[in-house]
């Protein structure tokens, strides 16, 4: 697939009735093999299981030459569009965006940290110019981190500023708005009904609404973060306590192209 295929896949698949569902991935390994799964459509990038894969907390703190790295070899690694996760842009939103453009990124995550809303509304619109100067219709998943740095708020002001950074956010020339937290139905729905129809994507975790709930609530993407990760690692640590105390490896091991 070209770059403009990828792309306008993206797009489509975000737009599609049918949920677009992201498995998270942190390296070219799991990349190929998410992405050889049945199923898989696209992938998005993990930006904390790729810091930690090299030792770094989240936050910003990886490299952003390392990060931009990982990137790219995921992206060569398989031939269907990846949505890079950005975090809040690495100091120079415009740039970052440039260079994930530069090693094939179709989209990305960008979060507000919930910064004022004019400066993260700025850090959208840069986002969005910096794509359409390399010619590229860039899906910007813009993220507000309304509900997880919500502290003890109230639950209706927390719910309203979603939605009204998730408004600016589109307005500003985002394709999606991403809204993480661990959210009940009713919530869901309002942000639907607020923002819009197939432009709110969530995070999965444990204890989450099902997919195929949020889907008939209109949801357009669904996306896991750092879980994917932390799954394969429990499996990883489950396996070893096993091999330790003497057992062997399970039947059904598959091999890696």
């Amino acid at each position: 697939m070209t770059l403009s295929d990828k792309v306008a896949t993206f797009l489509k698949l975000h737009t599609d009735p049918e949920l677009l569902v992201l498995v998270n991935v942190w390296d070219a390994v799991s990349a190929k093999v998410v992405a050889e799964t049945p199923g898989c459509r696209a992938l998005a990038t993990a930006s904390h299981s790729i810091a930690a894969s090299y030792g770094y907390p989240d936050g910003e703190q990886i490299p952003l030459d390392l990060m931009i790295d990982a990137i790219g070899r995921i992206v060569a690694a398989v031939d269907i569009p990846v949505s890079a996760d950005l975090e809040s842009g690495y100091g120079d939103v415009a740039d970052t965006v440039r260079r994930a453009i530069g090693v094939g990124a179709i989209g990305a995550n960008l979060e507000d940290a919930m910064r004022p809303l004019d400066e993260s509304v700025a850090a959208v619109s840069a986002a969005v110019n910096a794509a359409d100067a390399e010619g590229v219709t860039f899906v910007l998943n813009a993220r507000t981190d309304a509900f997880l740095k919500a502290g003890e708020r109230d639950p209706e002001a927390v719910l309203a500023e979603a939605i009204e950074r998730g408004r600016a956010f589109l307005d500003a020339g985002a394709a999606c708005v991403f809204v993480p937290g661990k959210l009940d139905v009713p919530t869901v729905r309002r942000l639907v009904v607020g923002i819009g129809e197939r432009k709110v994507s969530l995070i999965g975790v444990p204890g989450s609404v099902p997919s195929s709930e949020l889907q008939r609530l209109g949801v357009a993407r669904l996306s896991f973060g750092p879980w994917t990760q932390r799954a394969a690692l429990t499996a990883l640590q489950d396996l070893s306590s096993d091999l330790f105390a003497g057992g062997a490896l399970p039947e059904g091991v598959r091999p890696l192209n």
